[in-house]
């Protein structure tokens, strides 16, 4: 327990003011979006839900957006043959679609062609200017166009058949670029972003704060923040000089200033950030040149970086030449979307790659979606068992028994009792596989408690003698549905709030603090009482379908196909009937 409080205190180490402003990475727009970037949308989502469901009165603000300028984006319109406006309006319109259908609850999507953001990047390269942070010089390197980066010797390999050099990080290949440019001193801030990055919980998970105190334990050379215009034209201009056109990466970090309204004053009711949700394959940019610009700027670095691992498919690196890149609205066809957030949330973990299966995310969803909790929710609103159709009140005297002489309904109590506490320590550090897991073990008791109690024998014999028996029973069972419809609001908001409706909660009695409210602490506490929770009918329009089980194409073809009619049996002769026949024979034969 002291551990657990412990590490819960750590997770809280970001959370400083009733102010909590978390961003995504803003996506390149040079491809459609793929299940690794509702990834990072529905981890920020689930961390900013449960934010609001724990704190109601704090300010929760959450930003995505897409990022649209480089090189690259040049080339994708022109491969696509459409001019570069028209072809980022389609690309970040598809990723406002699929963040919609995944109901992500962003307070704003900025893109970084529009003017709001172009005049931030501007104040803010000024800024940089008048400090002395950034100077003209004559620059020549190894340059990525694919991750628009330069890359020093050692970051790169050389392919000693071919000549070419490619880095070591994303295995793109580099060309030598010369060319002059405006650098920005990044020596200068070595210690300073080292010192931020040691700070405790600022890089979460821990592993991805050792590969920045790797990179930082080297000294690092000054960066180019330009790119020549004649090079790099679907670019922010560099305010004064036309000829060069901001560094794609310093444009789009700026975003997350630009979408609180920055330079004006009013950003800084939400900055620094609580928390940024970012991918491990840019944790470089967010997390060695954003501290630095940020601190040459005079502002505050973010709180903490909350830094995610890829996902591969059936074992593979997801990538366009193998042809597996997973399509989240083809994906949420099959799994629906509420389904495609809880497999993401539930197998993912920011540690280490996730892999995206077919199989697997079949198993998980029909095994716990449908049959966990789907099946529960039904079987307790089932009219035979129910058929006045009411979240019943629980009998005192019935409960207590239950409780004394059924080992699953003392497991069920139990569980329930460890259930805020514990939801809340892996919410707290964004460890939504951990929550599904805590939740499905309450579900799973309460699954093997309704067994055990076996309801459906009290609706023979003298039913009204077993009614407050019976009603208790399924007010317990209720009671662990809506607990943890409750917890899994941040993770499956759309089928947790079809759940709670089934139950008629109100709106005002589905906040974190309501998860006290059950028959598992009533019977510990003398001073409360279940009676306070009246009995009241269940919401006639929901349905106690809550996910359907999903069925394979062949195993639906299997059961759409016609059965052969059974032919009448043959009627058995009788003992007469067989002596006659016999007999006849007999005579015939003769």
């Amino acid at each position: 327990m002291l551990i657990r409080r412990i590490k819960l205190l750590k997770c809280l180490g970001a959370r400083c003011s009733s102010s909590h402003y978390v961003t995504t990475p803003i996506f390149y727009v040079n491809a459609a979006p793929h299940i690794g970037h509702l990834y990072s949308a529905v981890i920020a989502d689930a961390h900013c839900r449960y934010q609001r469901l724990r704190y109601p009165a704090d300010d929760i603000r959450l930003c995505t957006g897409t990022d649209e300028h480089g090189t690259k984006i040049q080339q994708a319109a022109a491969n696509h043959k459409v001019p570069v406006d028209q072809y980022c309006q389609q690309i970040s319109s598809r990723y406002r679609e699929v963040f919609q259908a995944a109901h992500i609850q962003n307070d704003d999507f900025i893109r970084t062609t529009e003017e709001r953001h172009k005049q931030a990047v501007a104040q803010f390269w000024r800024t940089l200017h008048s400090r002395g942070h950034i100077y003209s010089a004559a620059y020549s390197g190894w340059y990525c166009v694919s991750d628009e980066v330069f890359l020093t010797d050692s970051q790169l390999r050389l392919d000693e058949a071919s000549g070419t050099r490619y880095s070591l990080e994303s295995g793109h290949p580099v060309e030598w670029t010369e060319e002059t440019n405006y650098m920005f001193r990044l020596s200068q801030f070595q210690d300073d972003v080292r010192h931020w990055v040691k700070q405790e919980a600022r890089i979460r998970p821990a592993k991805f704060e050792k590969i920045l105190l790797d990179t930082l334990s080297e000294p690092l050379p000054d960066v180019s923040v330009s790119r020549p215009s004649n090079r790099v034209h679907w670019a922010i201009p560099v305010p004064g000089d036309d000829s060069q056109t901001v560094y794609v990466w310093l444009d789009a970090l700026v975003n997350y200033l630009s979408s609180l309204g920055y330079p004006n004053e009013e950003f800084l009711d939400h900055w620094p950030p609580a928390q940024q949700v970012i991918g491990k394959d840019i944790l470089k940019f967010h997390g060695i040149y954003w501290p630095a610009f940020l601190l040459a700027a005079g502002l505050q670095p973010p709180q903490q970086l909350y830094v995610h691992s890829h996902w591969t498919v059936d074992g593979q690196k997801m990538s366009k030449s193998k042809h597996n890149v997973v399509d989240p609205v083809q994906a949420a066809q099959q799994y629906t979307m509420e389904g495609l957030r809880y497999f993401l949330l539930r197998e993912g973990v920011a540690h280490s790659d996730g892999n995206y299966s077919h199989v697997k995310a079949l198993r998980i969803l029909n095994s716990e979606m449908a049959d966990t909790l789907g099946n529960l929710l039904s079987r307790a609103c089932a009219k035979s068992l129910n058929p006045r159709q009411v979240y019943p009140q629980p009998h005192v005297e019935h409960l207590a028994d239950l409780l004394r002489s059924v080992d699953a309904a003392k497991r069920l109590r139990d569980s329930l009792l460890q259930l805020s506490e514990r939801c809340e320590a892996h919410y707290e550090c964004n460890h939504f596989h951990l929550v599904a897991d805590t939740t499905m073990a309450a579900l799973h008791a309460a699954n093997n408690f309704f067994e055990s109690a076996r309801p459906w024998e009290l609706k023979t014999g003298n039913e009204g003698a077993n009614e407050p028996r019976l009603a208790t029973i399924i007010a317990m069972t209720m009671d662990a549905l809506r607990l943890c419809g409750i917890v899994l609001q941040p993770i499956i908001p759309q089928l947790a709030t079809r759940l709670l409706d089934k139950l008629s909660v109100p709106a005002s009695q589905r906040g974190w603090d309501c998860l006290n409210e059950n028959f598992a602490r009533d019977s510990i506490n003398s001073s409360s009482s279940s009676s306070s929770r009246r009995s009241h009918d269940l919401d006639g329009q929901s349905s106690a379908m809550l996910f359907q089980r999903i069925m394979e194409e062949k195993d639906k073809a299997v059961q759409q196909k016609p059965q052969p009619q059974p032919q009448p049996a043959k009627r058995s002769k009788s003992k007469k009937e067989r002596l006659k026949a016999a007999a006849t024979t007999i005579t015939t034969t003769s």
